[in-house]
């Protein structure tokens, strides 16, 4: 053991706040990066959302790009001596920069002819939530005042199925509140608990019919009585004793109950079956019609090539504000203050445009690769993964991953986010590997033509892709793409009327 010094060359990737910012600008989606933009005109007085007049770039101004896909966070050099001279010294002369004004205006870019566009909210209509359309019912029924609070606590409480949730809720702790009742419902309203059963039934009456129901059960009980079916009616029965039997499609096990014909039964499932099981099933609190998804590049076909034009509508053009940093730098005591914030603005302007032009470059690489795709539509979708785009490019695999997040391609086949275009591969009989996607669509489109009747299972369709498509997966796998499409078991799917 001994004390000395050595001394080490070592090379090291310094994460700079400037780096920093354009790569956290890099990962942004359309909205996120557009109120990034206006947080930065409240915070930095040096940037402006106006052009000033006559701003022309000289011919001979370039931009240097790092090996990491960031532009570099030195100024615009005109001349190889004036970028020797530039990083010969530490302070910019920013008199002279805003005499020559070289730094102020980034690259136009080509909007591509969709400023005609209307905005999607001109077009539609949003309909109701479910809580509006029962508060407006409520307003119309002839209630007190006390049972009129007792209904408002009813409908605030109701999830997203329609159904009158009281479960306690987890505390931050871990704990959770204890479960309510109606009974507490009606003695926060001041109403006298037995009169709380009475005003829920009226509730449940409202339209949709059985709307606040605690359960399934109850739900489709209320829809039941509603629709005029007696106390006996083997309707009910089932409703109330033989839904679980129901729920597997066992008839002869509820016939054996009951002791009635199993014609009987299919008929009292038949009516069941046109019951509604979610009362909230046409109303939703955000409506999905009005998620307008922005592009973030269009894909247009001009005669045998794909076009990308990258799609700045909505986005503010950032410059320096000449006037203010004018009057600022007459200051000798602002020099400092404006010289830190034209730094930041000259970054945050590089970063946006570094970040349109490297997402262009990856949405003409996915182009290059998926060709057939967009020519063809998804079953001609190859396997892709990030490194393939990375080495295309010259970029990182983080890097693609952050440009390709929350990022959207409108496309001739559709709207597709980046990430769409990356797919595992999936082994293919005597030819080239298939994108899992691909896949997906295939065991879709099977089970979309299959007889409803009589529905193909996982094994069948293990096979039926072997044999059509030259497909070759476990059965596991389609039953794992099944569920990832959001479709039932055969078992479940099998239409008996």
């Amino acid at each position: 053991m001994e004390i000395k010094q050595q001394l080490r060359l070592s090379q090291q990737l310094v994460m700079t706040p400037q780096l920093q910012q354009a790569i956290r600008l890099l990962q942004l989606s359309r909205l996120e990066l557009i109120e990034e933009v206006r947080k930065e005109l409240d915070n930095n007085p040096m940037l402006s959302d106006e052009e000033p007049d006559g701003r022309t770039r000289e011919p001979g101004e370039v931009r240097t790009v790092t090996e990491a896909g960031i532009e570099d966070p030195g100024v615009y050099y005109k001349t190889a001596d004036q970028k020797v001279r530039e990083r010969a010294t530490r302070e910019v002369d920013w008199e002279k920069f805003l005499e020559n004004r070289t730094l102020q205006q980034p690259p136009q870019s080509s909007r591509g002819g969709f400023e005609e566009l209307p905005p999607i909210e001109q077009n539609l209509t949003k309909p109701g939530s479910l809580q509006e359309h029962l508060l407006w019912q409520l307003q119309m029924s002839d209630f007190t005042d006390v049972e009129r609070r007792f209904a408002e606590l009813v409908i605030g409480n109701l999830d997203e199925k329609g159904y009158l949730d009281l479960a306690g809720v987890e505390r931050p702790d871990g704990t959770r509140t204890p479960d309510l009742t109606i009974e507490d419902l009606a003695e926060e309203a001041g109403l006298h608990p037995d009169d709380a059963p009475l005003v829920l039934e009226m509730i449940q009456n409202f339209d949709p019919i059985g709307v606040a129901a605690r359960d399934l059960r109850e739900c489709l009980f209320i829809q039941a009585r509603a629709a005029g079916y007696e106390e006996n009616d083997p309707v009910m029965e089932i409703i109330k004793n033989h839904l679980h039997h129901l729920e597997k499609h066992n008839y002869q096990a509820i016939a054996r109950e009951m002791k009635i014909p199993l014609e009987e039964v299919y008929e009292a499932a038949k009516e069941i079956q046109s019951f509604e099981s979610r009362p909230a099933r046409n109303f939703t609190d955000q409506d999905d019609r009005t998620i307008g998804i922005t592009p973030d590049v269009y894909v247009i076909k001009d005669g045998d090539d794909f076009v990308v034009l990258d799609n700045d509508r909505g986005m503010q053009r950032l410059f320096i504000n000449e006037a203010l940093t004018k009057r600022l730098m007459k200051d000798p005591s602002a020099k400092e203050f404006v010289g830190e914030k034209l730094r930041n603005a000259q970054w945050l302007i590089r970063a946006i445009e570094q970040r349109r032009k490297t997402i262009i470059r990856v949405a003409e690489c996915i182009i290059e690769k998926q060709r057939e795709f967009f020519e063809k539509g998804v079953s001609y979708l190859k396997p892709m993964i990030l490194r393939d785009v990375a080495e295309a490019v010259g970029m990182h695999e983080s890097t693609i991953s952050r440009v390709t997040t929350n990022k959207y391609m409108h496309t001739p086949q559709g709207l597709f986010e980046l990430k769409y275009f990356f797919n595992s591969s999936i082994r293919r009989v005597a030819n080239e590997d298939i994108a899992s996607e691909s896949v997906k669509q295939a065991i879709k489109k099977l089970i979309d033509e299959e007889d409803k009747s009589n529905p193909i299972s996982d094994q069948q369709i293990v096979e039926m892709l072997e044999k059509t498509e030259g497909i070759k997966i476990a059965r596991r796998t389609v039953a794992k793409y099944r569920e990832l499409l959001g479709i039932l078991a055969s078992s479940k799917r099998k239409r008996l009327f």
